[in-house]
């Protein structure tokens, strides 16, 4: 019963990360491309939030990858590491279960 708990709450919250990974990159864009002010307060204040969540995770990415110039591909890597880490997660519940250390 406790590791349901835990198992789901660690899926969340890789659901999560990754909502927060593809809406950072396409506001970022909406920006650069001029469509939203980041004068105005509200869309400041998202793309703040979601700089703040992100950027730890693009920046540490970031010292691995090569540079090509203009292109981040930053975002794409943690969206596949993080994809990565929910079939982990998903393989190690079913491992655990199979052995019988889990009901």
């Amino acid at each position: 019963m406790f590791l349901d708990v835990v198992f789901y709450l660690a899926s969340a919250v890789l659901d999560l990360l990754w909502w927060a990974v593809l809406l950072a990159v396409v506001v970022q864009m909406l920006i650069q491309f001029g469509v939203l002010d980041t004068r105005n307060r509200v869309v400041w204040t998202i793309a703040d939030f979601l700089y703040r969540v992100t950027e730890p995770l693009f920046s540490r990415v970031r010292r691995v990858l090569p540079n090509f110039g203009p292109v981040d591909l930053a975002p794409l890597a943690v969206l596949l590491l993080i994809t990565a880490g929910k079939m982990l997660l998903g393989a190690t519940a079913n491992a655990l279960l199979r052995s019988g250390m889990y009901f």
